[in-house]
């Protein structure tokens, strides 16, 4: 067993920048993050590991690896993770307001006036934004082939990884691709090379880690006691949407059945009012947790309006934060070990094949419905990958090209 570098992951630790500058470039992504938690990590990818340098490639598929074990919203995680790594807390503060306050501001917008998307310029340029999508992925799922999955053992763990997610088709297929790369990187990537990673320096304690571990445990355990001792409303709300995204893998589309039945059953919200939202949620950027936003804003009952936004919001993030802090003050020894390390090398190969599953359903299966979506789709990818424009331009070109789609 031969011992090797990442010279990027070398560079991790003393890579620091202001929350100033994190609060900029989440702002950006904020903004221009359209298509769900998988085209997310693409956009950070393309950003932060290929433009800025902010981490090396092993070192982010690393941790989106563990992002995707924990419960929670996993694209904001990932992104509250490299907040933390560029600003320290306040720079994970920033990654988290500036990635989530636009889509959450939009919805609450929405959910305030009723408004929506409608006739010939609303869904045309709705379809444009499921098509950059498009292009947006298969640009990541390239790039990730090439560098996470040189050999054979690891291009045959994506394979194997790309047909349990193809066969399950749910948040449980995931977690079982990834758990079948683990076990398949010690078996097959064991003889390969140890790489010298850097320490990545999240800057948590073991101490923190642990108390936020428990935090965790005690409202999980705890807010439904009070709320049935209390009878606040406001304790429910807050229990309902924390418990909803505590015990959810796989991101928003995951948990909306557990939001519909736990805000439409008890009559907080009608199920016409509901779906209204959900399309909403679909045209705006960001994380589609900020869905609970506008749940917040149309609750029936106080607390609702901005009063309820904020509150929802606050309980929807707040398990998927406390369980990434928690594990984070012991993910860079763990990363350090050989059989860690052989094990990490079958779980990011898997998540190139779940990333390839996922390029071809949700996305391309939401998008691409002709050969003229096909060849709207096509220029995406050669301005991303030939031409080399930023993402946002693109996001402006094919949002314009879905419109000319939809007037033709």
């Amino acid at each position: 067993m031969t011992l090797d570098e990442d010279p990027i992951s070398q560079d991790d630790r003393a890579a620091r920048g202001s929350a100033g500058e994190v609060l900029r470039v989440f702002l950006k992504l904020g903004l221009t993050s359209f298509g769900g938690p998988v085209a997310h990590l693409a956009y950070f990818r393309e950003e932060l590991v290929v433009r800025r340098r902010w981490i090396g490639e092993s070192s982010y598929a690393d941790l989106v690896a563990l992002c995707q074990f924990l419960p929670g919203p996993a694209s904001s995680q990932v992104g509250f993770a490299l907040g933390l790594l560029r600003g320290g807390p306040w720079g994970a503060l920033a990654a988290w307001a500036a990635f989530t306050l636009p889509s959450a501001l939009l919805l609450l917008v929405f959910g305030l006036v009723a408004g929506s998307m409608s006739g010939v310029l609303g869904t045309g340029l709705l379809h444009g934004l499921k098509i950059v999508a498009v292009a947006v992925v298969a640009q990541a799922v390239w790039g990730m082939a090439r560098t996470i999955t040189p050999d054979r053992q690891r291009i045959s763990i994506a394979l194997g990884a790309l047909m349990i997610v193809v066969g399950a088709s749910s948040a449980v297929g995931q977690i079982a691709a990834i758990l079948f790369g683990t076990v398949a990187g010690l078996l097959f990537c064991r003889d390969l090379a140890v790489t010298r990673r850097g320490q990545l320096g999240f800057g948590v304690s073991r101490g923190v880690g642990l108390a936020c571990l428990a935090a965790f445990l005690l409202l999980l355990a705890g807010l439904p006691l009070v709320a049935t001792w209390s009878g606040l409303h406001a304790v429910s709300v807050f229990d309902a949407f924390y418990r909803s995204a505590s015990l959810v893998f796989g991101g928003g589309h995951v948990v909306l059945p557990l939001l519909q039945a736990e805000v439409v059953g008890p009559g907080w919200v009608s199920n016409d009012v509901f779906l209204a939202g959900y399309g909403a949620a679909q045209a705006v950027p960001g994380p589609l947790f900020t869905f609970a936003a506008y749940l917040g804003t149309v609750m029936q009952a106080f607390p609702n309006g901005v009063a309820g936004a904020v509150l929802c919001l606050l309980a929807i993030f707040l398990p998927g934060f406390l369980l990434l802090l928690g594990a984070l003050p012991f993910w860079d020894d763990f990363r350090q070990r050989p059989l860690a390390q052989a094990a990490m090398r079958g779980a990011n190969a898997a998540v190139v094949g779940l990333l390839a599953g996922a390029l071809y359903n949700p996305v391309w299966t939401s998008a691409v419905f002709n050969a003229r979506d096909f060849a709207l789709a096509v220029t995406g990818m050669v301005l991303l990958m030939a031409w080399r424009l930023p993402p946002l331009a693109v996001v402006v070109i094919l949002a314009l090209g879905g419109v000319l789609l939809q007037v033709l």
